[in-house]
């Protein structure tokens, strides 16, 4: 399990963010079509990997859009780390693996005067479908996120507030390779006083992070059939 935690952050999977357990299933539109999905296979096997944002992630509900510059998702445990054989291997669907709630910082909102926090729960994981393009589907519990404002703005936006939910983004193989989050919509409550987009019911997540093999910093996490 993920521990609870409190930081001056904003959370990917709503944020990545992108997990409890190394299965051979995942949640998601990948699992739904699993019995007409290609093969799988993430290599290396066994061997434990991070994820570093690059450039900014925006995370955007009603008429507040946060940006944080500095994210990251490191190894603990089971999490963040490539099934060992043949566990890396699915001959009909996804491949999927524990990550670590993702960590942010340097965040910024558009409202002035106002601090971000962020607290993070429960077990996240990752499904990840060989294709064209590659998928990977981050999959986020029930309250997973709960992001806070104070000041000026005192409002509290929580994701995935009545059940668990899925993040679709791209796996994109490269040294290093990447997951991309463009434009995904996410169910989330927020509630507040004044300046609190209380109204909103969906946030748009936009995110980048380099995906890097920690086991082995010369090799590459890759994918394919």
């Amino acid at each position: 399990m993920i521990s609870r935690r409190t930081r001056p952050l904003l959370a990917v999977t709503a944020g990545l963010a992108l997990t409890a357990g190394l299965t051979l299933t995942g949640g998601g539109p990948a699992a739904a079509h699993a019995n007409d999905a290609g093969s799988t296979t993430v290599q290396p096997a066994g061997h434990a990997f991070a994820a570093t944002l690059n450039g900014s992630a925006t995370f955007k509900a009603g008429s507040i859009t946060i940006t944080c510059t500095s994210s990251s998702s490191a190894p603990s445990g089971d999490n963040n780390r490539v099934p060992a054989a043949p566990g890396n291997a699915n001959a009909s669907g996804p491949v999927s693996t524990a990550i670590t709630s993702p960590v942010y910082g340097d965040c910024t909102g558009s409202l002035p005067g106002v601090e971000i926090s962020i607290t993070t729960s429960g077990a996240w994981s990752v499904s990840i479908q060989n294709g064209s393009p590659i998928t990977a589907t981050l999959n986020a519990p029930t309250q997973g996120m709960i992001l806070k404002s104070s000041g000026l703005a005192n409002c509290t936006v929580t994701a995935a507030p009545d059940g668990p939910t899925t993040i679709p983004t791209r796996f994109v193989n490269g040294a290093p390779s990447q997951l991309v989050v463009t434009d995904v919509a996410i169910p989330v409550k927020v509630e507040g006083g004044f300046g609190c987009p209380t109204t909103a019911t969906t946030a748009v997540l936009n995110a980048t992070y380099d995906v890097t093999d920690v086991t082995d910093p010369s090799s590459q996490i890759t994918v394919g059939g």
